[in-house]
């Protein structure tokens, strides 16, 4: 239930804090005083659109808050699937800068609005005027049903297989759409993949042969150098090598005087062996130098080939063509393929299918099951709040499944006997339509988990002993549901456990919307003025405080 609501510069609302009571709630006050304020800023923790405009202060931010205790509410699952700390108070929290940016918040984590829209539709239901529009809508009277008959799990599996269903039909006709165009470039892609295969490539053979044939064709050059430094180190007149020797020599009977040369002997010695397997593997280079022109041009013509179907690919290296080629390769056996995969996606659809037409057959059970009742029902209260002769009628049809199921359900209604039903939107006067929302709502209510119903003006086209059925009805509501009824109808009021009064105050510079809880003096003297007017006589203030007498507690 709302524990505790904090609005903060919002539209006339300076600052208004409420703690509500855990039943029923009476809100009265005047025409423009601020009850629909109220019940927007409550909108905007319900997900709605925000805008800037409607800040009171407009340097400040807005700050609408809602408390709810939450214990006893199976809810912890979506609090774990959005990520959030789950605790039994709740705390749900919208801001709007003056710059008009908003933010949305549960237990103080920034959330989306459609994370704040799957909470907050949990923690409270609002009923507007605007659901005389809705109810007659085909899909708001479908939830009803779903409600009624407590589809939630038939519903989530439903939907679950209707998605898994929708992923492999659309694979199943992509599939399709593309094998066309993929059986029209099969023998290109086979002419390339031939073209490349025949070729053997090798990851690194490119640069290998590069440098080959860099050799090869620099051979005469390589030898001289070759020659050259081979004679340097070891030529048998005068060498590196034999200088070195003398060097070793010289060192080595010094250091029979002493022993502080043999560090320079030792380093001396190690040059020499260094020098004589350099020489040795100049020689090996030199022996394997050859000019051989017959293995120049077939490196040539290898390497022209690279060249060849790097440009046609557009491409510059060999693991580029390489992956080219596992491409096609893909695209070939594909083809080669298709055909079975065609068949095994088909077959993956249609089993998908069969599971969410089962799952839809037993949504469509569940909810055929439930019309006959809800007919019943909602008939006997609408007897109760004044319309004996009313009927109503609830229609299912069958067909293509849909993100809701395969039904589609018509509620048909007269008011008056005789008279030929029709569907809600052509028949129902806005009175009539207050009351079957009401007789709904409270069929309902025994259904859902919502900890607080909030109803704007339900009764609206209602008066007399109807508006003291309607009161009665949301007093029974109010025993297992924490409700807030903003009302015209003394009725009504007289209902609640708690009474709370808007009003503007004009005291400062500027209007300002408050609200305060009344008194049972000043709820008598507020009865007696949506009875009798602003100055109730006598006895009007006798009757109203007989009625509270006999509601308050």
């Amino acid at each position: 239930m709302l524990s505790h609501l904090l609005i903060k510069n919002y539209a006339l609302i300076q600052q208004l804090e409420i703690e509500p009571d855990s039943s029923l709630n009476i809100v009265t006050g005047e025409t423009g005083a601020g009850k629909s304020i109220m019940l927007g800023a409550l909108g905007l923790l319900l997900g709605n659109r925000a805008d800037s405009k409607v800040l009171y202060n407009p340097e400040e931010k807005c700050v609408i808050e809602g408390t709810f205790d939450i214990s006893g509410y199976i809810i912890e699952h979506i609090f774990e699937e959005e990520d959030l700390d789950y605790e039994q108070t709740c705390v749900v929290r919208r801001e709007i800068s003056p710059s008009g940016k908003s933010r949305a918040f549960v237990n103080d984590t920034p959330v989306n609005l459609e994370a704040l829209r799957r909470i907050s539709t949990q923690l409270m239901d609002i009923h507007s005027q605007h659901d005389s529009v809705l109810l007659g809508s085909n899909e708001f009277q479908l939830q009803i049903v779903d409600t009624y008959a407590q589809n939630d799990a038939l519903l989530r599996t439903y939907r679950v297989d209707y998605r898994a269903y929708r992923q492999k039909q659309e694979a199943y006709d992509t599939l399709r759409s593309e094998a066309s165009a993929m059986k029209k470039e099969f023998d290109y892609n086979q002419f390339l993949l031939d073209e490349l295969a025949k070729v053997s490539l090798k990851a690194d053979e490119q640069e290998q042969l590069e440098q080959e044939l860099n050799v090869l064709e620099n051979a005469e050059v390589i030898r001289e150098r070759l020659q050259l430094s081979a004679e340097y180190l070891d030529n048998p007149e005068q060498s590196v090598v034999a200088l070195l020797k003398s060097v070793v020599s010289n060192l080595g009977y010094i250091n029979k005087l002493s022993e502080q040369f043999d560090a320079l002997r030792e380093r001396a010695q190690s040059s020499l062996i260094e020098l004589r397997d350099l020489s040795e593997e100049i020689s090996s280079e030199l022996d394997r130098v050859d000019t051989n022109e017959t293995r120049a041009e077939a490196v040539r013509e290898r390497l022209n080939v690279v060249y060849q179907l790097q440009t046609k690919h557009q491409v510059k290296t060999i693991a580029e063509l390489l992956a080219i080629q596992e491409s096609l390769e893909q695209k070939v056996s594909k083809v080669l393929n298709l055909d079975e995969e065609l068949e095994n996606a088909k077959v993956e659809a249609e089993a998908a299918r069969q599971r969410m037409m089962d799952s839809a057959e037993r949504l469509s059970a569940s909810r055929k099951a439930v019309l006959l009742p809800i007919e019943k029902e909602i008939g006997g209260l609408l007897s109760d709040l004044g319309m004996p002769n009313a009927t109503l009628s609830l229609q299912a049809d069958t067909g293509k499944p849909t993100g809701s199921g395969i039904d589609t359900i018509t509620f048909l209604f007269s008011a008056n006997k005789g008279i030929k039903l029709q569907q809600l939107k052509n028949v129902a006067s806005g009175g009539e339509f207050s009351r079957l929302m009401m007789a709904i709502k409270y069929i309902l209510a025994s259904k859902r988990s919502l900890p607080t119903i909030v109803f704007d003006e339900i009764d609206t086209g209602v008066s007399g002993e109807i508006a003291i059925k309607m009161g009665n009805m949301m007093r029974d509501m109010a025993h297992n549901h924490q409700i807030i009824s903003i009302t015209h109808l003394h009725q009504i009021a007289a209902q609640g456990a708690a009474h709370y009064f808007v009003y503007k105050d004009h005291s400062g510079n500027k209007t300002v919307s408050r609200i305060k809880k009344l008194t049972f003096e000043e709820r008598v003297r507020e009865i007696a003025q949506m009875i009798g007017g602003n100055n109730p006589s006598a006895t009007v203030i006798s009757n109203a405080r007989e009625i509270l007498s006999h509601t308050v507690s």
